[in-house]
């Protein structure tokens, strides 16, 4: 029996070769993906390699450089001037040893209350109007000093032993009869006991006689001022001890105000500061019943100063005019010391003896040791410097790490010089 032969595949097959058709197709994708990415590395590698290139020849050829730090060997110098600062000259000068100056003013005027250490025993007797009544026929005549006493209540306190409660008249009256004449009369004794109110008076000498109880006084007001106290009194030597401390006091605050009215950039020596006691004033005198007075003192100052910066100048510029000129000062080692001699503000100088020090050493040209020492190992720039008799000590850095000679472009060479 014949096989059959189909020309169309059953539907199973069909799917089956279809499914690895489109597999097939896939995996030819998927190749064509791989493939993409290595090319891509390959070119990367490219642009990496060339950018280290680049960056090595860009460190080979502009990061070295070198710093060579040196110690010069130093000689101390020490010099003695006579400077001079004067209020007319304008400038430093060396020939002369001038230096420019001020004269600073100021004055103050100050008051202080001071007590009083006197004492007084302060007496006063009251006096008062009294109208004399004469109720007789006939004149009365009383002389003067004649004695008036009111009642013993009108006291108060209470009149002690030995303390008389009579009031007197300065002169010589003359009552017509039947009449009264208004007198002045005063107290026996001092004392406030004495102000006593409004009063009948009788006449103490009249007693005994007829004309007695003709004859009388009163008051209408009180009796006044009697006082008997211990005060305050201003004595000389109050006066003598306020002027001496207020004096004291005025100096120290003349120098403090003059002190502060100058610049700080200014050099003010205080024993400079001349002062000056210009007026004194009390407000008591001697004797005068007070508990405080006031005392006061005007006084004046003046002192010549001249600038710091002027005087380091001066011994910069005198030290560099003695010196040989391949030497070079070291400013920072620069010390002084001053100490006025004469002080004539009249004349608006001062004289000063200046001592001054400061370490020198030999000029050295950065140029030239940079150009000798270009492209020198580290071994060979070491050892000249060594030599060299104005160094005392170098030190060499050179950078990057793997640098071992100093730069050919001499900008790339840093020197610094070092003082100790």
């Amino acid at each position: 029996m014949r096989k059959k032969v189909f020309d169309v595949l059953p539907p199973k097959k069909l799917e089956k070769l279809e499914g690895r058709r489109e597999e097939t197709l896939r995996l030819k994708k998927r190749g064509l993906r791989i493939s993409l990415p290595k090319i891509a590395f390959s070119k990367g590698i490219l642009v990496i390699f060339l950018i280290l290139i680049v960056v090595v020849l860009t460190a080979y050829f502009y990061l070295p450089k070198a710093e060579i730090e040196i110690w010069p060997e130093t000689e101390l110098k020490a010099f003695e001037v006579k400077l001079t600062v004067d209020k007319r000259a304008e400038n430093i000068n060396l020939i002369s040893n001038l230096m420019p100056g001020i004269i600073f003013e100021e004055e103050k005027i100050i008051t202080q209350e001071f007590s009083s250490t006197g004492k007084k025993l302060l007496e006063k007797k009251a006096e008062g109007i009294i109208r004399v009544f004469n109720d007789s026929q006939q004149e009365q005549i009383l002389v003067a000093q004649t004695r008036f006493q009111p009642p013993l209540e009108k006291f108060r306190p209470s009149l002690e032993a030995g303390e008389n409660p009579w009031f007197r008249t300065n002169e010589r009256i003359v009552i017509p009869a039947r009449g009264y004449k208004d007198v002045k009369a005063v107290a026996d004794a001092p004392g406030e006991k004495y102000n006593i109110e409004p009063s009948t008076f009788s006449v103490p000498g009249l007693a005994g006689g007829p004309q007695y109880t003709f004859v009388y006084a009163k008051s209408f007001e009180s009796m006044k001022d009697g006082l008997k106290k211990e005060v305050a009194v201003v004595t000389q030597e109050d006066l003598k001890e306020a002027e001496e401390a207020l004096k004291q006091k005025a100096v120290r605050e003349i120098k403090d105000a003059i002190a502060a009215k100058i610049p700080p950039e200014f050099i003010v020596l205080e024993k400079d500061i001349q002062t000056e006691i210009l007026e004194t004033f009390s407000s008591a005198r001697a004797g005068a019943e007070l508990e405080k007075f006031s005392f006061q003192v005007k006084t004046g100052a003046k002192v010549m100063s001249f600038k710091k910066e002027d005087l380091e100048n001066f011994s910069k510029e005198f030290i560099i005019s003695k010196i040989p000129a391949d030497k070079k000062l070291d400013q920072k080692s620069l010390r002084l010391n001053y100490l006025p001699e004469t002080i004539n503000l009249e004349a608006g100088k001062i004289s000063l003896s200046l001592n001054i020090e400061a370490k020198i050493y030999s000029d050295i040209n950065e140029i030239a040791l940079r150009e000798g020492l270009s492209g020198k190992s580290s071994t060979e720039t070491q050892f000249f410097l060594q030599n060299q008799p104005e160094i005392k000590q170098a030190q060499v850095k050179l950078w990057p790490f793997w640098v071992s000679k100093v730069p050919e472009k001499i900008e790339r060479t840093k020197i610094r010089i070092t003082v100790d």
